[in-house]
């Protein structure tokens, strides 16, 4: 697991050498946001898939400082955020809504909210956006956070255990190619 991942990384002399980079010196330094371990590599899919919900497009710097913050492997953390995508955003977001309205019961007797996406055009996409994300209310502002920590405790989880399967498999092979010769 830890190959697989670490083929497609940066390299950690590299990113700090970056000029982009260079006034973040002193905060890239440590180690676990760099290495690839089953803690590092866990935490940073639960920061990218909470991060990845984060509406507009902060969703790769708020991973990056909470990976800083959290000292999680920055890089997966980043490239988990990419799960949202204009495509699979606002399944997510009406996902987010209907979870908010169950949760605080706006399901008896009220009108449902219209879930349908605008019509955007490229000089008013924001304004747009904006006013769909207000018009979803209350259900909204308490379902995309829950939804958040779900993919987040989820993926967290999901890694942990994909990354104890491959160390089994990998042993197990590695016993049997013993045994064999």
């Amino acid at each position: 697991m830890r190959k697989f991942i670490r083929k497609y990384l940066p390299d950690h002399a590299t990113v700090v050498q970056s000029r982009f980079m260079k006034p973040f010196g002193g905060w890239l330094h440590n180690p676990n946001l760099w290495h690839v371990h089953r803690r590092s590599a866990a935490g940073g899919v639960a920061v990218g898939l909470f991060c990845g919900l984060i509406p507009g497009p902060l969703q790769m710097l708020c991973a990056a400082l909470c990976a800083v913050l959290l000292r999680v492997n920055l890089p997966v953390a980043v490239i988990t955020t990419l799960y949202s995508n204009p495509l699979t955003i606002v399944p997510l977001y009406a996902l987010a809504y209907e979870l908010g309205a169950q949760i605080i019961g706006a399901r008896q007797g009220t009108a449902v909210a219209n879930l349908s996406f605008p019509e955007m055009q490229w000089g008013n996409w924001t304004n747009e956006l904006a006013h769909w994300l207000v018009a979803l209310g209350k259900p909204f502002l308490i379902g995309l956070p829950l939804l958040a920590i779900c993919l987040a405790i989820t993926g967290y989880f999901a890694m942990r255990v994909l990354w104890r399967i491959v160390v089994v498999l990998r042993w197990r092979t590695r016993k049997q190619r013993s045994t064999n010769q």
